[in-house]
């Protein structure tokens, strides 16, 4: 079959928006029956979602919508400045607003942190069907939702209490895309823009595939002269709205450097990049003359980078104490590459992003005339998602999205062809191909799950006490106590602490958040140190409470750090006399009252 009439039709039909509502609907009741558990024990997936609503309370509780900083990190230094975006928080700050007066505050909370990352899937899951729509057609788009389904990295990021910023992130990658497919070079420059906008808004982590949009438009206009208007109507939008994002979403307050977020700087690079593509595409020049064009622009916006951010060139945790970096840093595995993963983790992330860079190679060479071009150009933005992703592995769910379109191609072929065959041969080859489409990564993934958890614990941790992430402690269960105890600071590893600042009204030393570095560089050499030496440490913080979670393979890993240091000892039950336990009904976790004087309080 050869692709060749035109089909970048408009609209949203009542066709597409049914089949995209149908697969909505498929994907999330699976999403709610596989989370049902979580969600009624509001176990978030990841820390960064309790830190996540934690500024939403703190907004909604009258905290400055361009204050970001989250005072109940590191309080003895004046808090912890986070680097995330308020854009993510607009949906959960509304949909708790909207219910709070008719349901309570407490319900209107569990509502959002079900229905947004849900009603995130709906805008992702509807993007990837306009774009199949557009491309291909109503079956295939159909089929391209439902592909959606098949990928765990991209399904993770849109589960329930999942309320990070990732899956926004993923519709703007989409609503970028979408806005390649429009007949108006302006109308579709100024979508691609600012979606890539918003993206960088969100997080710097759009800068590479920023770099391939504009990259591929670029390309586009050394093809064809007539399309040059395409990359400066991008740089417009995308200069334009980054300055708006920056204005209404951070103000004018703190104009600093910042090489994990949206600054000056940024906006200065992508303001010459617009002026100098505009001036460039105002009227037609020789191929060389464009050539030494994209140079200058590339020459200067390297210089910018250069002059006014070059601490920038070692990346976004340039900053961090080389203590936290090695300890910490390089143990959030999301962010390291993939080959460092397991094999469940590469087999995920990667089997879908390839089979649907093989499906779009193969459009491009069944189309012709506009639409060869497209797909040969959208294969190239997958390849770079794709790079990405094996760089960063949390990128994998913007390659899984992008990968879904020409798989809802792909998928409707292997059906074809399944249906087709009589003899058992190509039947069962037909069925295969169609199992490694779908189930790329299920055997692997059920291993991986079960090999996981024991290759990454720790050997400090007791024979026969099962390693627990910090979801699996329940931090709730020291609520009561400490609801009735002065304000103090809690001493605990770093991934108790949002769950800590989300149950209690205490503060902590630190969090998982590179921005709260020192905090972390503190909570390591306390739990590293000798017992003397950590008693002195909290006495000079001011700490009032630790808390620890049996089992926790952070603290584990403080134990086999220094197995003479303070996590081991406590690990092991030689508790020093200048912490007073507290007696909790609590299974998961245990608490102690630093002592002012060093010595424990009369026992009852």
């Amino acid at each position: 079959m050869t692709f060749q009439h035109e089909r970048r039709r408009s609209g949203w039909p009542g066709g597409l928006l049914l089949r995209g509502g149908l697969a909505w609907v498929l994907i999330s009741l699976l999403l709610l029956a596989t989370h049902a558990a979580g969600i009624a024990a509001r176990r978030f997936p990841d820390p960064d979602d309790i830190l996540r609503l934690v500024q939403v309370r703190d907004l909604l509780a009258g905290q400055s919508w361009f204050d970001l900083t989250q005072y109940r990190l590191d309080a003895p230094n004046g808090g912890v400045a986070m680097h995330w975006s308020r854009l993510v928080d607009i949906p959960l700050v509304l949909t708790i607003l909207a219910l709070t007066p008719l349901v309570g505050a407490a319900t209107a909370e569990t509502i959002a942190l079900v229905a947004v990352p849900l009603l995130t899937l709906l805008c992702a899951v509807l993007l990837v069907a306009r774009l199949a729509w557009r491309v291909l057609g109503e079956e295939e788009a159909g089929l391209a939702c439902l592909v959606m389904a098949l990928s765990v990295p991209l399904l993770f990021q849109f589960a329930p209490l999942r309320v990070d910023h990732h899956g926004w992130q993923v519709v703007c990658a989409l609503l970028a895309a979408n806005g390649l497919t429009a007949r108006s070079s302006r109308k579709g420059g100024t979508i691609v823009g600012l979606a890539l906008a918003a993206w960088l808004a969100i997080s710097v982590e759009a800068l590479p595939m920023i770099a391939a949009f504009c990259a591929l438009l670029a390309l586009r206009w050394l093809r064809d002269d007539k399309q040059r208007v395409w990359l400066a109507h991008t740089l417009q939008a995308l200069a334009a709205g980054s300055l708006a994002f920056f204005a209404l979403t951070r103000g004018f307050s703190d104009l600093g450097v910042h090489c994990d977020a949206l600054s000056p700087p940024h906006l200065a690079i992508l303001g010459w990049a617009a002026f100098g593509a505009t001036v460039l595409a105002a009227r037609h020049y020789p191929f060389v003359v464009v050539l030494g064009g994209f140079a200058l622009i590339g020459g200067g916006a390297l210089g910018i980078a250069l002059l006014t951010a070059p601490q920038c060139a070692a990346g976004g945790f340039a900053d961090v104490d080389p203590l936290v970096r090695d300890v910490w840093l390089s143990r959030v595995m999301e962010g390291r590459p993939l080959w460092r993963q397991d094999l469940a983790v590469i087999a995920q992330n990667l089997v879908l992003p390839v089979l649907g860079l093989l499906a779009a190679i193969k459009l491009f060479g069944r189309s012709v005339d506009w639409l060869r071009g497209w797909w040969i150009g959208y294969a190239l933005l997958l390849l770079a998602a794709l790079a990405t992703a094996v760089i960063v592995t949390r990128a994998g769910a913007v390659a899984s999205a992008l990968a879904a379109v020409p798989l809802g191609w792909q998928l409707k072929e292997w059906l074809a062809l399944l249906h087709a065959r009589r003899r058992t041969g190509p039947r069962v080859a037909a069925v295969a191909a169609l199992a490694l489409g779908c189930l790329p990564a299920l055997p692997l993934g059920m291993i991986g799950w079960g090999a996981a958890a024991r290759a990454d614990a720790p050997s400090s941790i007791a024979p026969g006490l099962a390693p627990k992430r910090a979801s699996d402690c329940r931090i709730a269960d020291l609520a009561p106590y400490l609801a009735q105890q002065p304000m103090g600071e809690v001493a605990a590893p770093l991934d108790l602490g949002p769950a800590l600042l989300f149950d209690t009204r205490h503060s902590v030393i630190a969090s998982a958040h590179h921005r709260g570095h020192q905090g972390i560089a503190a909570t390591i050499r306390l739990f590293t140190a000798s017992a003397d030496e950590a008693r002195a440490m909290l006495a000079e913080r001011g700490s009032a409470y630790l808390a620890l979670c049996p089992g926790l393979m952070e603290t584990a890993t403080y134990a086999e750090r220094n197995p003479e240091g303070f996590a081991a000892r406590m690990l092991s039950g030689q508790v020093p006399e200048w912490l007073e336990p507290v007696p909790l009904e609590s299974d998961t976790m245990l608490l102690w009252r630093i002592t002012p004087d060093g010595n424990p309080s009369p026992r009852r």
